[in-house]
Order: structure tokens, then sequence, then C-alpha cells
């Protein structure tokens, strides 16, 4: 009998407590998400997972080693985020995954990218007037670019006990574009500038697409150091897909590499989210002005827009100023469909990747930024 008490008392349902049961519903409740709303399942489904794991009483997953007793599973995928290894190498997945051609064809897009990311320093100085530290609030502001990703790198850098909040937020924003981003683009523009059409994007050249990511490596390289481990790794998986003559490494950065990354990424991610860290007055903070960080990003990209459309005489939709925040490509498809619903004729889809990869840029300069400042 001492046996099976013993035992009693080393199960979960003898230990669960409040916030562990808090931390599961919102476990299942990404899942709902990632499963049946498929909000961005690819990442939303292992960080739920994650927070599943790592919350039931007495879970083994993330036990540090002591005493000559090796650490939970966990513990170990998650020195990936603590040393900034995943993060970049999804940036690498990025690059060999998108095509730099709008951008190239189009450079002057990149303004619209470089807009959005006032959101990020809008924030960043909301967040210090509220009595956060400067490596808090600028891990908090990196939401506003909506790059998953850039958002977990700064914030393990900077301030790793935020890092579950900040990730949640991020991604659960990201997944969220649909929704979130539309009613911004519809109240800041006009029914005739959504129905823009724009001039067909002229065909970029061979060489065009593989000088760019050498050339963009070595102004970033060269101005911001610090920005060198994401845009790096972003620019490698771009020249990788152009390059033309390295196919298993670019499929392979595309396919079997990042999706072994996504895995860790997530779980990892979700592995932070436990009730201690989460179940905070600061987490509810951090989702609330994530929230407003995008909205910025997204309002300061469709006004871009907008003047850039008054400076071309009306050729440019200022709608695709809403890609400048860096959730590629949903962002961008967010573009298409709300100038579709004005215009069934309109195409936006590829005016609005240059924003798109534009933003992936500036959040990842932003990044640098905080970091070689602060």
């Amino acid at each position: 009998m001492e046996k099976f008490f013993h035992f009693v008392s080393q199960t979960g349902f003898s230990n669960i407590e409040v916030s562990s049961l808090v931390m599961l519903v919102i476990g299942l409740f990404l899942l709902y998400l990632g499963i049946a709303k498929k909000y961005e399942p690819l990442l939303l489904v292992p960080i739920g997972f994650g927070i599943l794991l790592v919350n039931f009483p007495l879970s083994p997953l993330m036990v540090q080693p002591e005493n000559g007793q090796p650490g939970g599973l966990l513990y170990y995928l998650y020195m990936g985020i603590e040393l900034g290894i995943y993060p970049p190498l999804i940036f690498m997945g990025v690059g060999a995954l998108t095509d730099f051609s709008p951008l190239i064809s189009n450079p002057k897009t990149l303004l619209l990218g470089a807009a959005a990311q006032i959101g990020i320093f809008g924030t960043f100085l909301s967040m210090l007037m509220l009595g956060f530290t400067d490596l808090e609030a600028a891990s908090i502001g990196i939401i506003g670019g909506a790059d998953g990703p850039t958002a977990i790198y700064l914030s393990s850098q900077m301030a790793p006990h935020l890092l579950g909040a900040v990730s949640v937020a991020a991604y659960s924003y990201m997944a969220l574009v649909p929704i979130i981003q539309p009613p911004i683009m519809r109240l800041l523009t006009t029914k005739d500038e959504r129905r823009i059409v724009m001039e067909e994007l002229r065909e970029t050249t061979r060489r065009e697409r593989i000088l760019f990511p050498v050339i963009g490596i070595l102004v970033t390289g060269l101005f911001l150091p610090e920005s060198l481990p994401l845009l790096g790794m972003l620019m490698l998986g771009n020249l990788f897909r152009e390059c033309g003559v390295v196919d298993r490494l670019s499929k392979a950065a595309q396919n079997e590499l990042n999706n072994i990354v996504v895995i860790f990424l997530g779980l990892t991610v979700g592995a932070k989210c436990t009730a201690s860290h989460f179940l905070t007055f600061e987490t509810i903070l951090i989702l609330v002005f994530g929230l407003v960080a995008f909205a910025i990003g997204t309002a300061t990209g469709v006004l871009m827009g907008k003047v850039m459309c008054k400076a071309t005489g009306g050729k440019v939709n200022p709608l695709i100023g809403a890609a400048g925040v860096s959730a590629v490509p949903m962002s961008a498809r967010v573009c298409q469909a709300v100038g579709q619903k004005e215009n069934p004729s309109n195409f936006l889809l590829m005016f609005a990747m240059g924003p798109n990869v534009g933003g992936v840029i500036g959040s990842a300069i932003a990044a640098g930024i905080f970091l070689a400042v602060l």
C-alpha cells in the first residue's frame, strides 16, 4: 500500500494546479486554431503541443541536468533557441522559398517595407514609458514586424523570460493576418484607390537575381553586422535558389532542413510557456501591445502606399503597403484578396511581394539595430 500511495503521489492528478490547467487549455486552444481554423498550422500545432508537454505536473521535459542526471529532452532542444541557431536557419528556408524578383523589379517598394517597421519602434517607445526595460521593450516592439523568427531571435538574446509570450503573440498575430489587416486597409483607403490596377512588373534577369543577395549582404553586413545571422542566412538561402548550380542545397533548405527546424522551434517555444512565465500581467501587456504594434505597422505601410500613389499619379495601389509587415506570403495574399473584392480583374499578389520581402529585410535590420544599440 505504501508503494501504491507513493505512485499516486507522483501522478499528475495529485499535483495538478489551477495555473497548469489554464496553460493546458491555452495549449489546446492553439491546437484548435492550427488544426480546425488552419491558422499557421506548421507553427501553432508544435507550439500548442509543446505547451501541453511542459505544463503537465512533474513533466521532466524541461528539467535541467543536476547531480550527474541528464536534463529533459526539450531542455536540450531549447539550446537551439538560446544559442540563436533555429531562427537564422528558418531565415535560410524563407530565402530559398521566396522569389525576390518583385522587389528587384520595383525597388521603391522597399520603402513600404521600411515604413511598416514604424510599428516596431513606436511600440518600443511605448513600452519604455510603461516601465519596461530597454531590452524588454525591444523584445515586445519587434512583434510589430509580424516576423516570428526575428521576434524569437531578439527575445532569446535580450529578454529570455519574455520569450514564450512574445513568440505566442508574434505567431498568433501572423496567423490572424487575414482578420486583423483588412479592416485597417479599408479604413485608410478609398474604394477608388483599392481598385487601382498596377502596371505589369518588368521581368528580371538571372544575373540580377544572383547579384541581389550578394550585394544585399555586402551592404547590410558592412552597415549593420549585428543583422548578419538573420540577413546572412536569408540571402544565402535565396542565392541557393537563384544561382542554379546547387539545386540539392536549395531543396534541402526549402524542405528537409526547414521542416526539421520548424518542429524543433515550435516545440521549444511552447516549452518556454510555463505557467510561471506566461500567466502574468506582463503577458497581457505583451499580447495587447503586440497587436497594437502590428496594427501600426500595417497602417503606416498603407499610408506610405497612399503617398506613393499620389507621387506616381495613381500608379501604385496603396493596399500593397500592408504587405510591408513581414508575414510572408500571407500579408501579400491579403492584399490580393482585398483588392479583388473591389475589382475582380485586379491581381496585386506579385506587386505586394515586393514590400513583403522588404518587410522581412526591414524587421531583421530593426533587430540588428536593437542588438547594436542596446
